[in-house]
């Protein structure tokens, strides 16, 4: 029982370490597994319907909690929002993410969406635990905004969009808002690894860019 809950713990943590949203992944890796990546996909997409955003019943057993956090960048907005929806650019401020696999990127109702699986490999306690994020994210490029929608085991969904507000000329705010649907014994685990992940990227993302490094 001790080697499940730690195992079902360490896919938890996995699964709250990706719950970025994600964007233009045309130079991710590739294997030979993406195939299966993309029945996997379509399977979480038809049957736990996480896209839907509908809060979890009264007496499910699962709960939702609401998060936002926010951070100002010193640059344009014109660089900051191409830099930040930048799965590529997301590859180094997580060190357990190796690589997104796109399933289909296309122009719908005037949004880009990206169909994709964030692929995760975490050591815990000797092994590698490998964890796959099922999302897909909707680019507004007029808003200057995005959403994504997330499923991973065990049974963690999110619903993300994320805000860019120009300030001044060389000034951006970006403002995540997050929405966390999971067990109700595991909810506040959920929130409280997700939102230092999201806090984890911001700054990392925040330092690139200003740097100029993206």
């Amino acid at each position: 029982m001790k080697k499940h809950l730690r195992l079902l713990a360490a896919q938890l943590l996995a699964a709250v370490l990706v719950l970025t949203a994600f964007s233009s992944p045309a130079g991710a890796a590739t294997s030979d597994t993406d195939p299966q990546l993309a029945a996997e996909w379509q399977a979480a997409w038809d049957t736990h319907k996480f896209y839907e955003n509908i809060p979890p019943l009264p007496e499910s057993g699962r709960s939702r909690a609401q998060e936002s956090i926010s951070i100002t960048i010193e640059a344009p907005v014109s660089r900051v929002f191409p830099a930040y929806s930048n799965i590529n650019n997301h590859l180094g401020m997580h060190s357990f993410l190796k690589r997104v696999v796109t399933h289909k990127d296309c122009f719908q109702g005037g949004k880009r969406h990206v169909n994709f699986t964030a692929v995760e490999e975490i050591p815990y306690e000797g092994s590698i635990v490998v964890s796959n994020t099922h999302a897909q994210q909707r680019i507004d490029y007029a808003d200057l905004s995005y959403e994504t929608d997330t499923w991973s085991l065990p049974g963690v969904v999110t619903h993300q969009k994320i805000v860019f507000k120009k300030l001044t000329p060389g000034k951006t705010q970006v403002t995540e808002y997050l929405t966390f649907d999971a067990d109700t014994a595991l909810i506040d685990f959920v929130v409280a690894g997700g939102v230092s992940s999201h806090q984890a990227t911001q700054a990392g993302l925040k330092q690139a860019i200003e740097n100029g490094d993206i």
